[in-house]
């Protein structure tokens, strides 16, 4: 039942703090930066220092955006570019990124929603408490038609850091060498209720170049909805008294790349296919293809498939092109609605394409209101990518109370942006590709 979803989200007490600038950081790493050519002078700021985040981390990695937020998408993070070791200036990697949809269908059939176009997903970010944000900033955040006009300046923005483990580890020749790294990461990230649930909007930058998108589902269940007396729910409590309805939570995620400061990507498709052992061979064989996505795809992923956004602007110092890969998420895909039913989709771009399913915006007659509409045989020129994300939710006795973190996104990795590993010790900064003197 959503109509405590809404009424949840009206009655929130926001609490306004100063805006502060996160620019933390540490020395350089040991990486092939003190080899590498002059930094130069620092780029002109896309946005006021109010809304622009930028994070050196201790490898020297530096990660620079600007951030926006809006009534129904909630955070938007805009002009992201990386700054590895080694590099004199930004990569600029995406021009936008945000949510695109929570998509909500209960599996009885008797309701589905649509969390950030029919609920104003945006309106109802949470205030963070300090150690939500553990050593990190939290900034206020101005909530565009707030449902209490008064309570509009909300402490729900964290910008912070955290180690992820291992980089790298690579023993030497001998047990005295080895070369080992800890990772860092730079996290921004919102808490968002939209009647009993509560959604984390996060997004991790690595020092390596990855970034990974994530929305983690928290909060209550919804006790309106332990009713599933038809076989399709599961026994919440004592004994077999509450059903809770299962469902479905379908996420989306709106990319617009900007590889090298240009929106003319390109977007490969990569399959893999292992055949048997033919005669007088020892091992099955794997060939790999590429397919070019010259026009808008709607794209499945599949067992060794992946796709690519590759830079028709920019190349790395060995001379090929940058581009990040698509890494998704572990999922479930949800059949029942057209727009549900891929797992990637890429569009030619239209400013007025901004969500998934449900888009509010009067893109004219005919246009269509969800991105399996959008898919329609243009020219890639400028590509946008959508990535679903789905989780059937068939709750469990642990969901209460509160619910843990159920979490769903997808990464994109680098891929030749840089010649080499960009957390490269110095001492193995001269190798790169052949090593044994050979030509």
């Amino acid at each position: 039942m959503r109509v405590t979803r809404v009424s949840r989200a009206r009655i929130r007490v926001a609490v306004a703090l100063t805006a502060g600038a996160l620019v933390a950081g540490a020395s350089a790493g040991a990486g092939p930066a003190a080899a590498g050519p002059k930094a130069a002078p620092a780029p002109a700021a896309e946005c006021g220092a109010a809304h622009r985040i930028e994070q050196k981390l201790a490898s020297g990695t530096t990660w620079r955006m600007c951030w926006a937020y809006q009534a129904k998408a909630g955070l938007v993070l805009e002009h992201i570019s990386y700054q590895p070791p080694g590099e004199p200036r930004p990569i600029k990697v995406l021009t936008s990124a945000k949510l695109a949809q929570i998509h909500v269908p209960y599996d009885d059939g008797s309701v589905e929603y649509d969390d950030l176009t029919g609920f104003d997903f945006g309106k109802g970010l949470m205030n963070l408490a300090p150690g939500e944000c553990p050593g990190g900033t939290i900034r206020t955040v101005k909530v565009p038609d707030a449902w209490d006009p008064e309570q509009a300046h909300v402490k729900g923005l964290c910008t912070t850091t955290r180690s992820r483990g291992h980089a790298y580890r690579m023993q030497g020749d001998t047990a005295h060498e080895v070369y080992q790294a800890q990772g860092k990461d730079l996290l921004v990230y919102t808490a968002n209720q939209v009647g009993w649930y509560e959604y984390i909007t996060e997004w991790r930058f690595q020092d390596d170049g990855t970034i990974t998108a994530g929305v983690g589902a928290t909060g209550s269940l919804s006790p309106a909805d332990y009713d599933a007396g038809d076989g399709r729910g599961w026994p919440i409590g004592k004994g077999a008294k509450a059903y809770a309805t299962s469902h479905s939570h379908n996420v989306f995620w709106r990319l617009n790349f900007g590889l090298d400061g240009s929106s003319k990507s390109r977007v490969e498709q990569y399959d893999s296919k292992v055949s048997a052992p033919a005669r007088g061979q020892q091992a099955p064989t794997n060939r790999t293809t590429r397919t070019k996505i010259t026009k808008e795809l709607a794209g499945d992923a599949r067992n060794m498939r992946w796709w690519r956004v590759v830079s028709t602007a920019g190349k790395n110092k060995d001379g090929h092109p940058r581009s990040y890969e698509l890494v998704p998420g572990a999922g479930h895909t949800y059949p029942g609605r057209g727009y549900t039913k891929h797992d990637v989709y890429v569009t030619q771009y239209n400013k007025c394409e901004q969500y998934a399913s449900h888009n509010p915006l009067n893109c004219g007659a005919g246009h269509g209101r969800s991105v399996d509409k959008w898919v329609n045989g243009q020219t890639l020129t400028h590509p946008v990518v959508w990535v679903n994300v789905g989780f059937h939710h068939i709750a469990r006795d642990e969901d209460q109370q509160p619910m843990p973190v159920h979490w769903q996104g997808f990464s994109i990795a680098p891929r030749d942006v840089t010649a080499m590993n960009p957390l490269t010790p110095r001492e193995l900064a001269d190798q790169n590709g052949r090593t044994d003197g050979a030509r």
